[in-house]
């Protein structure tokens, strides 16, 4: 039976090594928050182990949604008991980077963070966080779908670096969670014909499932077949969700003159791919660009998308796992098979 003062929580030592260990339940100081997880996401960025196991062992989780337990000294925008999602990182909001749009590689939102991590009953949210980065839910958005707010927020961000256009045909590389998602914006946001490609045949089930109008396995796949379907052209963007080279290779193949082709996923530690610079961009004013994470904005446009339903993230949930059930859920994502989104419910 675990004290008042204690917490059940997922301490990370390898994607094969999680372990339901007790810690102290975070104490919050003056403009702090203590949120009650309800339910945290596992991300695709949780299982890349090479990228972390040097710092381990580690809380990990940072697509949250619960409820507020606590509020500290000074904080009157939210109360015990409020539904609430939160960002994990958070920017500065005054430095060159963020005057200039760039939030999400400020300095501060490398700094930030939760204490300890979503895959714990208990968070404790700086007064930063607090400040820049927590969405009160709305009724009609359930504490499951808020945890999609901040991948959503992440592909949102994407699809504008990228310069997303109303009938733009679009190429999706990897059909994993984040590739659904562009999918599915991209459909919302009134693409053209939007085809995918992965390795699974369950994932271009769902890829159909949530908007694409062409689904390829990727060994059947090059920029031939695109052209086919895609009346004569290549296509105006690619979304590179996959770390393959062999995938980053067919991508970039498949991107039309002025297009733009967007590094969405990273690869493995130290892989590198080369490139023909003539063949790519010479006489051919393509574009290749990059994103990460979401800014507070991003994340609120997402809560938005998810209330009204014009992005159904409800239907990508395909397992919801109790705390000592995560090594499971780690499992299931790293063996990319048979699932969609994971979700991990701490107070169950």
């Amino acid at each position: 039976m675990l004290s008042f003062h204690n917490m059940r929580v997922a301490k990370y030592y390898s994607n094969s090594d999680i372990r339901i260990e007790e810690a102290p339940r975070p104490k919050i100081g003056k403009g702090e928050l203590l949120i009650r997880i309800e339910a945290c996401g596992i991300c695709g960025s949780d299982v890349m182990e090479w990228y972390r196991i040097d710092r381990v062992p580690l809380v990990l989780g940072h697509e949250v949604a619960g409820v507020v337990e606590e509020a500290g000294e000074g904080v009157v925008a939210y109360k015990k008991g409020q539904r609430v999602s939160a960002s994990h990182h958070v920017p500065c909001g005054s430095c060159e980077y963020c005057l200039n749009g760039h939030e999400t590689v400020c300095d501060t939102l490398r700094k930030t963070n939760f204490d300890p991590g979503g895959f714990a009953e208990f968070v404790r949210l700086p007064e930063i966080n607090v400040e820049k980065g927590v969405y009160p839910l709305p009724a009609e958005v359930s504490t499951a779908e808020a945890t999609f707010i901040e991948p959503l927020a992440c592909v949102l961000r994407g699809q504008r670096v990228a310069g997303m256009k109303r009938g733009f045909s679009v190429l999706v590389v990897g059909s994993g969670i984040a590739g659904l998602l562009h999918i599915a914006l991209a459909k919302a946001n009134g693409a053209g014909t939007v085809i995918a490609t992965d390795i699974s045949e369950y994932r271009l089930k769902a890829a159909k499932r949530f908007g694409a109008d062409q689904v390829f396995l990727a060994k059947d796949y090059n920029a031939d077949e695109l052209l086919k379907i895609n009346k004569g052209r290549l296509a105006d963007l690619v979304f590179i969700c996959a770390g393959s080279p062999t995938a980053i290779a067919q991508a970039l193949d498949s991107v039309e003159r002025a297009g733009t082709a967007l590094f969405f996923a990273p690869t493995d530690k130290d892989k590198t791919i080369s490139l023909s610079v003539n063949k790519l961009f010479w006489r051919t004013e393509r574009k290749m660009v990059s994103s990460y994470a979401g800014s507070p904005q991003d994340h609120l446009e997402a809560l938005e998308l998810i209330r009204t339903g014009k992005i159904k993230v409800k239907d990508m949930i395909t397992h919801s796992l109790p705390l000592e059930k995560i090594q499971e859920g780690f499992k299931l994502v790293v063996e990319a098979g048979n699932s969609i989104k994971v979700i991990i419910e701490p107070q169950k």
